[in-house]
C-alpha cells in the first residue's frame, strides 16, 4: 500500500503542488490583501487533492476500481495549480511592477483556463465535454436560456474595462436624484459601488451597459474637481455688491480646504424672495469624498465675513409690517428728501446764480439714480443731456475706448458730471463708471431748460464753468498745460456762443 501510495503522490504531482504551495504563501504576505485572502481556495483544493490521493489508496488496496478517485484527484490538483498561479502572476508580481490587472481580467482569465482544466480531466476520464454540449441542440438552447443574464453582465463587465468608461475609484451616480458612490471593483458579474453612507450598492454589469450613468468630476484632459453649490440668504435690504464683495474677499484670502483654487469660486446673487435675498458660492471640489464636509465649512466662513462686516444672515420669514400713515408721517419724510435734495443741488456751483425759489423748485423735479459698482453711469459718445449730482460712492471719468481706455479723474460725493452735454446738447465727451455703488440725483435736460429760458443771464457764469472742466479735459487728453489761460479765454466764448443757440437766446 505505502509503494501504491507514493507513486500515486507522483503521478498526481502532489509534490510539484506542495512545493509550489510553499513558495507562493510565504510571497502572498508582500502582495495585497486580495492575495492573501485568494490563498484559501487553492490551499482548499490541494487539501481535496491529498485527500482523493488517500482515497484512492485505500480503495485500491481494499481490491476496488480507484479510477474516479484519481481523476478527482487530478482535477483538484488542476485547479490548485491554478490558483496558486493565478495570485503569483495577477497579486503579486504584476503589481510589485507597478501593473494593475482589473479583477474581472483576472476572473475570466482563471475561469477560461479552468474550463480547459476541466475539459482536460473529461478527456482522461473518456468522454469529451465539448461533444455532450455540441451534439445536444436542446441542452445548448437551455443553457443559453439560462445564462442569457450571466452572459449580458459579463460582456458588460469586459466592455467597461475595455473602454474605460468607468474605472474603480470613480464617483458615479445612476441619475441625478440617486446616491452618489465610488466604485469600488467591477467584477464579471456585477460592480461594487460604495456610498457616502458606508454601504456598498451592487449593480449588475448589463443595467450599468443599458442605463444613464453619471461620472462626477471627470472633463477630459482635466483634473478630478466637482462643482457644489451652497446657498445663503441675507436682508434684501443690504446692497447686492457689498455682500458679493464680503464673501469674495474672504475666499480669497483663506481659501476652505478641499476647495481648488483653479477655476476660483464664484459668488452669485440668485434672486431676491419673499422675505430675504439669496446668495450662493459655487466653487469647485478636489476631493469628492468630502462633499458636505466643505460645504459646512463654507458656511462657516460666509457666516463670520458676513458678521464681521455686520451683515446679519437671513432666514425665510414672513412679517407684517403694520405703519400709521398718518399726514405727520408723510410730511416729515418728504421735508426729509427735500432737504437731501436741496443740499444736493447747493452743491453745484454751475447752479450758485439760482435763486433760493428756484433752487427749491429744481430740488423737486430732481429724480434719485441709484448705480452699481462697475455700472457705466454715461458713456463717452452718447447723447445723454442729464446732470448728475453725485451723493454716496465714487465713479471715476475715463477716456477712450477699449484697450486705449485711460481714467482721467476721479469723482466723489458732493461732485456733479454730464454739464457740458446738458448745456450743449453735445454728446458725451468722457465716460463716468462707478468704482462704489453711487447714490445720484438726476436732473434731466427739460426742467434746466425751463430755468435758463426764463434767467437769460445765468448762461454767461455757466459758460466760465463749462470752459474750465473743457480745458482740464482738454489737458488731460493732451498732456500739456502751455497757453492755458489763452484757449480758457477762447473755449468761454465759444462756449457762451453754443449755449445761447442751443436755448434759442439773443447775443
Amino acid at each position: 500500500m505505502a509503494e501504491n501510495l507514493y507513486e500515486l503522490l507522483i503521478a498526481g504531482h502532489t509534490v510539484w503542488l506542495v512545493l509550489a504551495w510553499a513558495l507562493v504563501t510565504p510571497l502572498s504576505r508582500f502582495g495585497t490583501l486580495a492575495a492573501r485572502r485568494r490563498l484559501r481556495a487553492p490551499t482548499a483544493m490541494m487539501v481535496l487533492h491529498v485527500g482523493m490521493i488517500l482515497l484512492v489508496a485505500g480503495i485500491d488496496s481494499a481490491g476496488y476500481d480507484p479510477r474516479t478517485a484519481a481523476i478527482a484527484a487530478f482535477a483538484f490538483s488542476l485547479l490548485a495549480f491554478i490558483g496558486l498561479a493565478q495570485i503569483l502572476v495577477f497579486w503579486i508580481a504584476l503589481p510589485r511592477v507597478g501593473v494593475r490587472v482589473p479583477r474581472i481580467v483576472v476572473d475570466v482569465a482563471t475561469a477560461v483556463v479552468s474550463v480547459i482544466a476541466l475539459i482536460a480531466v473529461g478527456k482522461r476520464a473518456g468522454f469529451s465535454v465539448t461533444g455532450l454540449i455540441t451534439t445536444s441542440a436542446v441542452l445548448t438552447a437551455v443553457i443559453g436560456f439560462a445564462m442569457q443574464d450571466t452572459l449580458g453582465n459579463l460582456i458588460g463587465g469586459l466592455a467597461l474595462q475595455m473602454d474605460s468608461s468607468i474605472r474603480v475609484g470613480d464617483w458615479i451616480s445612476l441619475g441625478r436624484d440617486q446616491p452618489a458612490g465610488q466604485v469600488s471593483e467591477i467584477r464579471w458579474r456585477y460592480t461594487a459601488i460604495e456610498t457616502r453612507n458606508w454601504e456598498t450598492v451592487i449593480v449588475p454589469n448589463s443595467m450599468l451597459m443599458k442605463s444613464q450613468v453619471i461620472v462626477l468630476g471627470r472633463r477630459q484632459g482635466q483634473p478630478e474637481k466637482l462643482r457644489r453649490s451652497v446657498e445663503f440668504h441675507v436682508d434684501f435690504r443690504t446692497p447686492p455688491t457689498e455682500v458679493l464683495e464680503v464673501v469674495r474677499r474672504v475666499l480669497a484670502a483663506d481659501p476652505v480646504p478641499g476647495m481648488a483654487s483653479e477655476p476660483a469660486p464664484h459668488v452669485l446673487f440668485l434672486a431676491v424672495r419673499d422675505s430675504y435675498a439669496a446668495y450662493c458660492v459655487r466653487y469647485w471640489l478636489n476631493d469628492l469624498s468630502i462633499d458636505e464636509p466643505t460645504d459646512s465649512e463654507v458656511r462657516v466662513r460666509v457666516y463670520f465675513a458676513l458678521q464681521r462686516a455686520g451683515l446679519a444672515m437671513s432666514i425665510p420669514a414672513q412679517t407684517l409690517f403694520v405703519t400709521a400713515d398718518t399726514d405727520e408721517r408723510r410730511d416729515r419724510k418728504q421735508r426729509e428728501e427735500h432737504a437731501r435734495r436741496l443740499a444736493a443741488v447747493g452743491k453745484v456751483d454751475l447752479l450758485e446764480p439760482l435763486s433760493a425759489a428756484e433752487r427749491e423748485r429744481l430740488a423737486d423735479q430732481l429724480q434719485h439714480t441709484p448705480f452699481a459698482e462697475g455700472e457705466a453711469v454715461c458713456r463717452e459718445g452718447a447723447d445723454d443731456q442729464s446732470l448728475y449730482m453725485l451723493v454716496r460712492g465714487e465713479a471715476a471719468v475715463q477716456i477712450g475706448r477699449g484697450p486705449a481706455t485711460r481714467e482721467v479723474a476721479r469723482i466723489g460725493p458732493g461732485e456733479f458730471f454730464g454739464e457740458m452735454s446738458l448745456m450743449t446738447g453735445e454728446p458725451r465727451s468722457a465716460s463716468v463708471v462707478a468704482m462704489t455703488d453711487l447714490d445720484c440725483y438726476r436732473l434731466d435736460p427739460e426742467v434746466f431748460r425751463e430755468l435758463v429760458r426764463a434767467r437769460p443771464g445765468l448762461t454767461d457764469r455757466v459758460a466760465e464753468i463749462l470752459a474750465e472742466r473743457r480745458e482740464a479735459l482738454e489737458s488731460a487728453r493732451d498732456h500739456a498745460d502751455e497757453q492755458r489761460k489763452k484757449r480758457l479765454e477762447t473755449a468761454k466764448q465759444d462756449l457762451l456762443g453754443r449755449i445761447r443757440g442751443f436755448f434759442s437766446l439773443p447775443d
